[in-house]
């Protein structure tokens, strides 16, 4: 039995919640890769496909406008200038009848079959022709994630050999990441040219790698270069000499860097989405292998280092932790997102992800088994958790606050 989403008083769309300056959100899991035993879609495995219009309201009723969405690619692209909007029609005007502000995420984590996987040289091209119909079927959308979480399906695709291409390799690992960033920046293009006023938020895996041993400094040194890659080409940050040579070694070619760094303009249309979880900090031991750190430095410290390198807008956009945790955490996230604020640091918004529970990210999606991981506001019942009443309370105690207490050009647009 599906529990009642009036289970916590509904907000209608006249109040406050409609003037809020600070971008609070929630996300809706939508990975889709293929993995050993098939197509992963967890728009599928949470019951989305029946229940969104239950989990629209669910937004809403937490306070909320705006919300991470990510249409199942593999469904709505068929084929070259073939698609399917079937199903995301209905959505879409739901949202807009609501009031729900989307932040699309264009891909996450999967392409369609007929495209085959991140390696292919071609999908960055048809990538962008796919943004280009979106946003002009739905001219409305501001907020674009191109392609989510870059770093992550680079390193599960190419590097580890979990998803998609399934390859573990240096060069696995570099064309994946550079065909992702370059659809990123062909797609931006093409919904600029549609939307030139479009804000695309970067939402990437923020990550640390403590070395456990003498032995492991360096080359946890080249791992935390390494984990800046996907938005130093995005940003056209250079890199070291090092991540440089080793880009050269990778399969990435001289020109192919220059195009990259020749990109600064689109700087001003984005903003850094900054995803942080207990999973994100690692030890490496000497044998190669790393362990969880927990959260040794936290959300401030490594948010703080990300800040540094690019100067952008930053908006936390995916945070989580079991049940049992959920409150501390949601506090704790918080906690550090103000103490970044009153250092100067622009984050513009905060998200919790998802809105329900998601299934078998215990193993990294590699084994589906269908264990839910109990991560969500609301149960996969659609009943809520005391977190998602913590949010909400935290979402009406601080609808206050400004977009940014920082002057940037695109907080201002």
């Amino acid at each position: 039995m599906i529990g009642n989403p009036a289970s916590m008083p509904a907000i209608r769309p006249s109040e406050s919640v409609d003037t809020l300056r600070f971008m609070f959100a929630v996300g809706i899991e939508c990975s889709c890769p293929m993995v050993e035993g098939g197509r992963v879609d967890q728009l599928r495995d949470t019951g989305h496909y029946e229940l969104w219009q239950t989990d629209l309201k669910l937004v809403r009723e937490l306070g909320l406008r705006y919300l991470r969405y990510g249409p199942p690619i593999y469904r709505i692209f068929k084929g070259k200038d073939e698609y399917d909007w079937t199903f995301l029609d209905s959505v879409m005007h739901e949202m807009r009848r609501l009031g729900i502000v989307p932040i699309i995420d264009l891909l996450h984590f999967g392409l369609p079959e007929w495209l085959g996987n991140f390696q292919n040289p071609e999908w960055p091209d048809y990538f962008a022709e796919y943004a280009y119909r979106f946003a002009e079927r739905y001219p409305w959308v501001r907020y674009y994630t191109p392609v989510n979480e870059i770093y992550v399906t680079a390193l599960f695709s190419g590097a580890f050999g979990w998803w998609n291409e399934k390859l573990m390799s240096d060069t696995g690992f570099v064309t994946n990441i550079k065909h992702c960033c370059k659809a990123s920046i062909l797609s931006m293009r093409r919904i600029l040219d549609l939307r030139p006023d479009a804000i695309f938020i970067f939402s990437e895996s923020t990550e640390y790698v403590h070395p456990g041993s003498p032995d492991t400094v360096a080359p946890a040194h080249f791992m935390n270069e390494r984990r800046f890659l996907s938005l130093d080409l995005l940003f056209g940050h250079d890199v070291s000499a090092t991540i440089y040579r080793y880009l050269l070694a990778s399969g990435m070619s001289a020109e192919e860097y220059w195009w990259f760094m020749q990109q600064r303009d689109l700087r001003t249309h984005c903003i850094m989405g900054t995803d942080y979880y207990i999973t994100n900090e690692h030890v490496l031991r000497p044998d190669g292998r790393s362990i969880g750190a927990g959260d040794v430095y936290g959300y401030y410290v490594i948010t703080r280092q990300y800040y540094e390198r690019y100067r952008l807008p930053v908006m936390h956009t995916e945070t989580n932790r079991t049940s049992k945790h959920a409150v501390e955490w949601l506090w704790k996230e918080w906690m550090n997102l103000l103490r970044l604020r009153e250092d100067g640091v622009p984050i513009i918004g905060f998200t919790w992800f998802g809105l329900v529970d998601m299934k078998d990210w215990d193993s990294a999606l590699t084994k589906m088994r269908g264990t839910v991981n109990k991560v969500g506001l609301y149960t996969l019942l659609r009943k809520p958790r005391k977190v998602a009443r913590e949010y909400r309370r935290l979402v009406e105690e601080y609808s206050h606050l400004p977009i940014s207490s920082t002057k940037f050009p695109i907080l201002t647009a």
